[in-house]
């Protein structure tokens, strides 16, 4: 055999071994990623089968009342208390984690935005008993209260890293053209970053607020530091402790009966359907901003 015809018989063996190799890992990445939907499939089937027979218009609309089971006991005032203290802690965490993306990205020198990055990376790495705790001898115990505002404000510094690092990664997809074209026509650097790249950015800005507000929705450990110590029946007032949804489902799962126990699982369905269809919508905002920016390019 001719040595041309050695290296071709070579380079064969070769691509058909490179050929099954890419195929074993392309069946193991279709394996794992099978492996997490039927795990998340799992967790919604059994979180869903053990909370369904309290389930109904009352379970969403009626309050919890301690010490009385012949009235119809929902979780209104977990729903509502949830609802408020993370509105207020979106409230604070939104305008500050876009007034630091935009910094970073438009008006920083290198070294300071390698520094916010890291600040921003770490502060996102705390675990979150750690923030509840700094928000307990912060706020509560100078006030000697828990409150609703505590809490938000414990979750808001759990949500600012978030707000502010998609951002900041979407006002990096912003076309440069753009901001020349504007400044070429004499225009203020704080009115083009106003007026034309944060119009781009509204989609990536969204996509990192649903995601925030998933992530924190369930979090229990700042709460129990800053908002624990609820009365009976449904609130609205920030500047007093409120149930919420995780908090319920911490309580509800310690009883030792068996219909507390049910509407742990039911209050735990309730927000794993929450927090589904909120990264489901951050996914299609995420889609959605990506094709406006690649039609400005």
């Amino acid at each position: 055999m001719s040595t041309a015809g050695h290296g071709a018989l070579t380079r064969t063996k070769i691509l058909k071994r490179q050929q099954a190799v890419s195929r074993a890992m392309e069946g193991v990445a279709w394996l794992a990623a099978f492996t997490a939907v039927a795990i998340l499939v799992v967790v919604v089937w059994s979180v869903a089968r053990r909370g369904a027979s309290q389930l109904s218009f009352d379970f969403l609309t009626k309050p919890q009342i301690a010490y009385d089971p012949t009235q119809p006991q929902g979780l209104a005032n977990a729903f509502v208390g949830t609802f408020v203290i993370v509105a207020i802690a979106t409230a604070m965490a939104l305008p500050f984690g876009i007034l630091v993306a935009i910094y970073v990205n438009e008006f920083a020198t290198r070294w300071i935005r390698n520094a916010i990055g890291l600040v921003l990376d770490l502060l996102q790495g705390v675990p979150a008993i750690v923030i509840g705790f700094f928000v307990f001898g912060l706020i509560v115990l100078p006030l000697h209260q828990q409150s609703a505002l505590a809490a938000s404000f414990a979750l808001a510094v759990m949500m600012l890293p978030l707000v502010a690092r998609t951002t900041i990664e979407v006002l990096k997809l912003v076309p440069s053209s753009l901001r020349e074209a504007s400044l070429g026509l004499g225009v203020p650097r704080w009115r083009t970053v106003v007026g034309v790249v944060l119009p781009q950015s509204v989609g990536g800005t969204l996509t990192g607020v649903t995601l925030a507000v998933a992530r924190v929705a369930g979090e229990t450990a700042p709460i129990l530091f800053t908002s624990s110590l609820v009365a009976n029946g449904t609130s609205w007032n920030p500047t007093h402790a409120l149930m919420t949804v995780p908090l319920a489902i911490f309580e509800l799962s310690d009883q030792p009966d068996l219909p507390s126990q049910q509407r742990a699982w039911a209050a735990a369905f309730v927000l794993l359907m929450f927090i589904l269809f909120a990264s489901l919508a951050a996914r299609w905002l995420a889609t959605r901003s990506k094709r406006k920016l690649g039609r400005a390019r």
